[in-house]
């Protein structure tokens, strides 16, 4: 109480110069820890059990789905072979019992893992034991191998015999199966584009059958690269049934050469396309509220190039879980006290140090000091993504990955939505207007980033992109009270919409709050059209269907926005209310500032000032 009411009538200069000084302390000596640190705890299970594999939850890497509901379901499966994955199937479906595959991190933040039916009553299929090579073909650069294989695990099989993936997501710690049923991606533009999916030539996947099959009330489908199911079953929410095996399309190993440059923002929104084009693997970091842009000059080299760089990007690795809980503390202490400036000390100062260590890369083969200077040139298996916080030893929570549930770490929103080329130097134009209204609005997203762009072409899946695009990620404070607003929120809802219905942006399926997928059949047409017959052919009962599922495909009138008090506060809805907001804390629902037609909780001493 004493601390509070000394926070209460601290003066905001004073009070701003501590925070940041607070900051400035954990960060740095948190730093100097990571560096030293070999181990941290793995992550978590997502599915616990009762009794054996019976009475179970189901959450995902985060510990919380948007709605922050339980996901109740009556058991789980943990087939290791096709043979048990279509024995699991069958016996469901035999009792017509709602199914979904879940992975070993489920780190999707949609509730893409929860059966549909009756809450306690479905069954989720593990695909953990699913997770070894099948073949390899070396004449033809193919790989097959099984849907719930890490992605740390399929790179390092395909580098063993010469082979590498094109393209990827950053972070390690996705499965085969989960990164392609959310169109999970990397950054580029050139040949067929980053997206993982582009490169599936084959897919064997189990579904239902209302018939039996040889005995079963399942059957494996074999989708070869010509068959037109396949651009259903490449991107599919996991809607069709579960994924067995994939063959991957690879090319021999080479390397890349990447060297991370820092400018000024004057204008670099004219600059987006004409750098993807150019650059094979670039991407963009932009601190809006700092005024700063990082290029990552990121190009292909021959494999006989020097160098055995390695991306070990800083937010992948273990963290000292008390110096993560004593930041995010610090970060509640700023939201409590409305002290936007805080934040923005500590994110410059994070991104001075991220600049200054190499973003994490490594091309010191051993030492104390990882980064010694660019460019850093290593395998393509070893630079294209990162997540060490997955495979250290256990040392009982002192360091996890900083979103790890266990502890009292990270905890964010993200919004993530692809802006096509042709319109996405007006959307910049328009957030550098509200963030030159709102100077220090911005700074709670530079802790994660910023706006973090990567580039994605159209894709042939009826469920992939609809044009070749800029997708930006953006990262946020999330509060542990879902009725608690967040401080200066009516800006990042307002630029939300704004990417949303202004601009037409797609969310990423495996990402986003629930009013990212709002309009999602308009946006699609046909190609959603194509999908739905998929969906039809190979589960005609819905029985991998959800209402998350049929919400967002805007089937069996189930609706992706979930109406009450304060829902807006936590992007179950748009408000079109006060109560949708927290008139009781002084957020009313209030038009945008730049995108008129937006509708955001903001804070204002009342509706009368504001008129």
């Amino acid at each position: 109480k004493q601390i509070h009411l000394y926070i209460q009538t601290c003066p905001d200069q004073l009070w701003t110069t501590i925070m940041a000084a607070t900051h400035i302390a954990l960060f740095v000596s948190g730093l100097a820890v990571l560096l030293l640190l070999v181990q941290g705890s793995p992550p978590g299970p997502v599915v616990q059990c009762r009794s054996g594999n019976t009475n179970c939850t189901v959450t995902n890497g985060y510990g919380a789905f948007p709605d922050r509901s339980t996901c109740r379901v009556a058991a789980v499966a943990y087939p290791s072979t096709e043979q048990e994955l279509l024995l699991a199937v069958s016996d469901a479906t035999a009792k017509q019992q709602h199914m979904k595959a879940v992975t070993v991190y489920s780190h999707s933040i949609p509730k893409l893992s929860c059966p549909g039916g009756p809450s306690g009553q479905g069954l989720v299929i593990s695909t953990q034991r699913l997770n070894r090579s099948v073949s390899v073909d070396l004449a033809t650069s193919r790989m097959t191998f099984e849907a719930g294989i890490t992605l740390r695990a399929l790179l390092d099989a395909a580098a063993a015999r010469g082979l590498a993936l094109p393209h990827s997501p950053y972070w390690q710690g996705v499965t085969l199966g989960g990164l392609l049923s959310t169109g999970s991606h990397g950054s580029s533009v050139f040949g067929k584009g980053s997206a993982v999916h582009e490169y599936v030539v084959g897919m064997r996947l189990v579904v239902p059958s209302p018939v039996p099959v040889k005995g079963y009330y399942a059957k494996i489908v074999n989708l070869g690269e010509d068959d037109p199911d396949l651009l259903a079953a490449k991107v599919s929410l996991g809607v069709l049934g579960v994924i067995s095996q994939v063959t991957l399309q690879l090319e021999p190993m080479f390397k890349r050469s990447i060297t991370n440059r820092v400018v000024s923002d004057v204008g670099f929104e004219q600059t987006i396309s004409s750098y993807a084009v150019t650059t094979h693997y670039g991407d963009i970091i932009w601190y809006p509220s700092q005024g700063r842009v990082v290029y990552r000059d990121d190009i292909k080299v021959p494999i006989t190039t020097k160098g055995k760089g390695v991306n070990n990007f800083l937010g992948f690795r273990a963290q000292p879980t008390l110096v993560i809980a004593s930041t995010r503390a610090s970060e509640e202490l700023s939201e409590l006290t409305g002290n936007a400036e805080g934040k923005c000390a500590l994110s410059r100062l994070q991104a001075d140090t991220l600049i200054a260590t190499g973003m994490g890369l490594k091309n010191n083969d051993g030492g104390l000091l990882d980064f010694t200077g660019y460019p850093v040139v290593g395998n393509q298996s070893d630079m294209q993504s990162a997540g060490s916080c997955l495979r250290s030893a256990e040392d009982k929570l002192l360091t996890a990955c900083g979103w790890d549930p266990r502890f009292a770490g990270l905890f964010y929103h993200q919004t993530t939505i692809s802006i096509p080329f042709t319109t996405i130097a007006d959307f910049i134009a328009d957030v550098k207007k509200l963030r030159d209204a709102h100077p220090n609005a911005l700074c709670g997203t530079e802790l994660y980033l910023g706006f973090f762009m990567r580039f994605v072409r159209s894709s042939t899946a009826y469920l992939g992109k609809t044009d070749d695009v800029v997708d930006i990620d953006i990262t946020y404070y999330r509060s542990k009270d879902p009725k608690r607003p967040r401080l200066k929120e009516d800006v990042t809802e307002e630029i939300e919409q704004m990417a949303l219905f202004k601009y037409n942006g797609l969310p990423h399926w495996g990402k986003n709050r629930n009013v990212g997928f709002l309009n999602i059949k308009n946006k699609l047409g046909a190609k959603l059209d194509k999908f739905v017959s998929a969906m039809q052919k190979y589960d005609s009962n819905g029985l991998f269907s959800s209402d998350w599922t049929d919400a967002v495909l805007g089937l069996r009138g189930k609706e992706v926005v979930v109406q009450g008090n304060g829902c807006a506060l936590e992007g179950l809805c748009i408000c079109s209310t006060d109560d949708h907001c927290a008139p009781k804390q002084g957020y009313y629902c209030q038009p945008g500032e730049v995108y008129e037609q937006a509708r955001v909780c903001r804070k204002i001493k009342s509706v009368e000032a504001d008129v």
